[in-house]
């Protein structure tokens, strides 16, 4: 199988390590969501990364879809990062919560990037990342386990780090990362594994037409 996308992209980057931890082999085509569009779109046609095509060729997206359909190919007993039973619902909140802190985040990057900026909607913006990482923090300040779900990791272990990984570089100075301690040890233990470090890449937005 192939996965697009850089691993600058949290939603990128969290497929491919649970690619990596399944031991499942995967092509990898670092394209960027912005500037290698075109090529994308060969595959994608929303233009969108994280892009899966599988083995048969069906090309999946969303990186909680990819992931929902890799946990399905290796079957329960390696898909070790999903959960199940009583702990599905909370999984699921804080993966969605996570993810949407990176989500807000590419958009305070683009509006950054591109153009001065509706002040209205920065500041939206602005304050969904900062709320949300605040009910983050709480969320993981107040569980004694390893991770999120006990002693081992999960999908939402995976997410929250990415994504704190990707606030911290992308808007750097922006919000004061530093304060959030449950979620910067979280994310430095996670940062510390090969698997993190072997799907890692420095944030960089590639323009039109760059390399």
């Amino acid at each position: 199988m192939l996965l697009i996308g850089q691993y600058d992209s949290p939603f990128v980057r969290r497929v491919a390590i649970a690619l990596r931890i399944y031991g499942v082999a995967f092509d990898h085509a670092p394209w960027s969501g912005f500037g290698d569009v075109e090529k994308i779109a060969a595959h994608n046609p929303l233009r969108r990364v994280p892009t899966l095509v599988m083995d048969d060729g069906v090309v999946m997206v969303d990186s909680l879809a990819i992931l929902e359909v890799i946990d399905d190919l290796v079957g329960p007993e390696r898909a070790v990062l999903a959960r199940k039973g009583p702990d599905l619902r909370d999984h699921l909140r804080l993966s969605v919560f996570a993810a949407g802190v990176a989500d807000k985040a590419v958009s305070l990057v683009y509006e950054k990037a591109f153009r001065e900026g509706l002040p209205m909607w920065v500041e939206r913006c602005r304050s969904q990342v900062g709320d949300t990482l605040t009910m983050l923090e709480a969320e993981r300040a107040g569980r004694s386990t390893p991770w999120l779900f006990g002693e081992t990791m999960s999908h939402a272990d995976v997410i929250l780090a990415t994504m704190f990984k990707f606030v911290s570089e992308s808007l750097d100075g922006a919000f004061d990362m530093g304060s959030f301690k449950a979620l910067t040890a979280h994310s430095e233990r996670c940062e510390a594994l090969e698997v993190f470090v072997s799907c890692y890449q420095p944030y960089r937005l590639a323009m039109p037409g760059e390399d």
